[in-house]
Formats: C-alpha cells, sequence, structure tokens
C-alpha cells in the first residue's frame, strides 16, 4: 500500500472539497452542492489527456467489477463511512417521543409527501424506460427529503413557532422513517437478483419494518432504563464522596452506530438505515451528552469525501443528449410538484382550517432532497443486479441533478411565501444564510 499516494489523495480532495463548500456556503447555497461540483471537475476536466483522477492515482471502477486500485477503495471507504455518520447525526435530531406525538396533520403531510412522489417517479420510468429496478430508485429517491435545509431557514426566519414551520418539522420526523423503510424495501428487491416474487417483496417489507419497530421500542423502552441506572449510579457515588466514573458516550454512540449498521447491512437493508436508527436511540439525551456537536466535527471530516465521490461518478457525457436534458427537466418538475401536492394535500386533508399560503409553505418546504435523494442514488449505482447496476450511470446523473436543483429551488421560494404571509415579522439580515 502507497502511503504517500493515499495521503496526497486525501489531502487534494480534502482541500478541494473545503474550498468549494466554503465558496458556496459564501453565496447562500448549501456547501454540499460545492463539494459535489468539484468532484464532476475532478472527473471531467481534461488537462493534457489527463483528469485530476488519473493524477491522483483514482481508478474508478466499472460497474459490478471487483477490481479496484488502492487509493479508490480507500476514497470509497472513507465515503461510506461519512455517509454512515450523516444518518446517525440525522437520527440524533429525531426524537421517538416527537415521532410518536406527532398530530393528525403532520402524519398526512409525510404519508401523502412519500406516497405521490413514489408513484410519479415509478410511472415516468415504466412509461420510459420499463426498467423496474430503475423505477424503484428513481422512485425512493423522489421520496426523500433534506429538511434540514428547510430547517435552516426557517431558523434564520425566527420562524419556527409558527402552525407550518411545526408541520413541516414533525412530518420531517416521520418521513424520515418512511424514507428509510422504503429504501430498505428498494434494495431488498434489487438484492434478490432481479426476483420480484410477491414472498420475495413481503419478505423485505417484514424485515424492514421488525427493525425499525425492534429501534424504535428499543429507543423508548430500554435506552430510558439504562440512563435512569446510569444517573442512580453517578448520584449513589457522590452520595458517597466518591467521582463516579464517567462513560464515554462518544465512543459508546460510535460503538451502536457501526454496530447497527454492520447488521443493516448484513440482514439485506442498507448501512445507512441502522446507523439513523442508532441516532434515533440516542436522540432524547443527544443534547445533554453534547453528542451532535461531537459527531458534526467526525461527519464534517469524511462525509466530505462521501460528496467528492459522488459527484466523479457523474459523466457529463451522460448529460450530453438531448433526450437526458429532457428527461432531467421532467424528474426534476415531478419531484417538485410531488412533494408540493403530497405535503400540501395532507396538511390541508388533517386540517381543513388550515390557509392557503401555509399550504403552499408546507409543500414547498419539503420540497428539498439534498443529500438523502443522493446517498439513494449512490446506493443504486453499486448495487448489482445481474451483472449490472441498478441505475444506469445517465439515470444517476439525472437524480444528482435532481437532487442539486430541488435543494437550490426551495429555498428562495421557501422565504418569499414566508415573506408573504408574515411581513412584520420577516427578520432574517442580509448577513444571514439561506
Amino acid at each position: 500500500m502507497e502511503i504517500v499516494s493515499i495521503l496526497l489523495m486525501l489531502l487534494v480532495l480534502f482541500v478541494l472539497a473545503r474550498i468549494g463548500n466554503r465558496i458556496f456556503e459564501h453565496f447562500g447555497i448549501p456547501g454540499l452542492i460545492g463539494e459535489i461540483l468539484v468532484g464532476i471537475l475532478i472527473a471531467n476536466i481534461v488537462i493534457g489527456g489527463d483528469t485530476l483522477l488519473d493524477f491522483l492515482d483514482i481508478e474508478i471502477p466499472a460497474p459490478g467489477s471487483d477490481h479496484a486500485g488502492t487509493n479508490y477503495s480507500v476514497l470509497y471507504a472513507a465515503a461510506e463511512i461519512g455517509v454512515i455518520f450523516l444518518l446517525f447525526s440525522v437520527g440524533l435530531e429525531t426524537k421517538v417521543k416527537e415521532l410518536l406525538g406527532v398530530g393528525k396533520s403532520a402524519m398526512l403531510v409525510a404519508i401523502l409527501g412519500v406516497v405521490i412522489p413514489f408513484v410519479l417517479g415509478f410511472a415516468y420510468i415504466e412509461f420510459t424506460d420499463s426498467n423496474f429496478h430503475h423505477a424503484m430508485f428513481l422512485a425512493a429517491a423522489m421520496v426523500a427529503t433534506s429538511v434540514g435545509i428547510t430547517a435552516r431557514v426557517i431558523k434564520d426566519m425566527h420562524l419556527m413557532d409558527k402552525l407550518g414551520s411545526k408541520i413541516i418539522i414533525g412530518a420531517a420526523v416521520i418521513d424520515d422513517v418512511l424514507g428509510m423503510i422504503v429504501l430498505a424495501i428498494v434494495k431488498g428487491v434489487a438484492g434478490s437478483d432481479g426476483g420480484m416474487s410477491i414472498m420475495g417483496v413481503v419478505q423485505v417489507i417484514v424485515v424492514a419494518c421488525v427493525f425499525v419497530l425492534a429501534a424504535i421500542l428499543f429507543a423508548k423502552t430500554v435506552v430510558p432504563k439504562i440512563y435512569a441506572w446510569n444517573e442512580r449510579r453517578v448520584k449513589k457515588a457522590r452520595d458517597e464522596g466518591k467521582t463516579p466514573s464517567s462513560v464515554n458516550m462518544l465512543a459508546l454512540a460510535l460503538i451502536v452506530c457501526l454496530f447497527m449498521s454492520w447488521l443493516a447491512e448484513s440482514i439485506g437493508l442498507a448501512a445507512i438505515i441502522g446507523a439513523f436508527l442508532a441516532g434515533m436511540m440516542f436522540a432524547e439525551h443527544a443534547w445533554e451528552w453534547k453528542l451532535e456537536q461531537k459527531f458534526e466535527t467526525i461527519t464534517s471530516v469524511f462525509i466530505s469525501f462521501f460528496f467528492i465521490h459522488v459527484g466523479m461518478q457523474v459523466d457529463l457525457g451522460d448529460l450530453g443528449s438531448t433526450a437526458v436534458i429532457i428527461s432531467a427537466v421532467a424528474v426534476i418538475v415531478l419531484a417538485v410538484l410531488g412533494k408540493y401536492i403530497g405535503c400540501a394535500l395532507g396538511a390541508k386533508i388533517g386540517d381543513k382550517s388550515i390557509s392557503k399560503d401555509s399550504c403552499n409553505i408546507i409543500g414547498i418546504g419539503m420540497v428539498p432532497r439534498g443529500e438523502v435523494g443522493i446517498i439513494v442514488a449512490s446506493i443504486g449505482l453499486n448495487t448489482i443486479v445481474e451483472g449490472a447496476p441498478a441505475l444506469s450511470s445517465s439515470l444517476y446523473a439525472i437524480i444528482v441533478v435532481m437532487a442539486v436543483a430541488t435543494t437550490i429551488i426551495a429555498p428562495p421560494i421557501l422565504s418569499k411565501l414566508y415573506r408573504k404571509k408574515y411581513p412584520p415579522e420577516y427578520t432574517i439580515t442580509a448577513n444571514d444564510k439561506i
């Protein structure tokens, strides 16, 4: 193993990723867009007959190939670890108490916000391509919601206490869980070597649901008992005049995260599903244990390699044809309309007294796909069915473009809708990021 070559590769990629991140954040655009763009440029710009991939000795293997160079293997491992930690961090913000206590409106927003985009994505590919696995992974990517982008906009406007904001955040909690179940089902069906028997699909659904429900039950019943035991132990030691031995919660969280990720992958689900559920187990006391800020430091290092890796796998040549460009535009339109219609309709059905402006805010607030849609695309590209990827390279590129576009489109529209509904309370300043 050429450690010098590996270190140079990691150094160059991390520096470029951070530069891309900072440039885009400076203009109020999510930094992950900059990191993906850097990856695209690295893989597609040719200077003197070579790309930067060649300079860094990164050989991206053909889909389904077992051959991969050392540098690429290290990069791929870093990218996968990054996305596992990212989903664990998302789980840390998903409290079981909130999940079980959300209102009727939030529940309907989440359900219709999953069902309608899934149906639109699946129907589009079945109509234009007739490839079942392409349809399943595009549909799963359309289901995803990256509410972190929306939450940032709402926080900057100081409007977290408004009805529309509360419904968005509540629905996002359920949406995350439903999205993980959908991804588990899609990956499980694809992993069955193309077998699409009813019993096979039912088995995947049962395994996914049992895994998710078991994790929720553990978080609701066992974790509070462990917390109470630790509190009694600390109190007893202090009452006896002793210094209580401390438990390294970061180390424990890492162990649980990696174990749940391994377990999910071992039973045919995606590792990120296990990571998300592991984070949810710690969510109730994450703030007290300062897990969010501790994990943010770790995640910020590894996740840059994931987004760079995502960009590297986009071949701009795949987007060169008119047909692919038209398909990308169609997918973006369906992605926006699917979430907007599904979530706005769910809000109205759940609470008929809710205003049209609030329905619009909720619908647009759930539009960004962000990193979640990109993760689904990455899993599809690396899932091999009958010797070929479950996603074609062109459809992968289309999903990445869709995820990036919806992430950029939604914040300014949401900002305008909030400004229209709450003009006296619109307090965002010029220096705030959207």
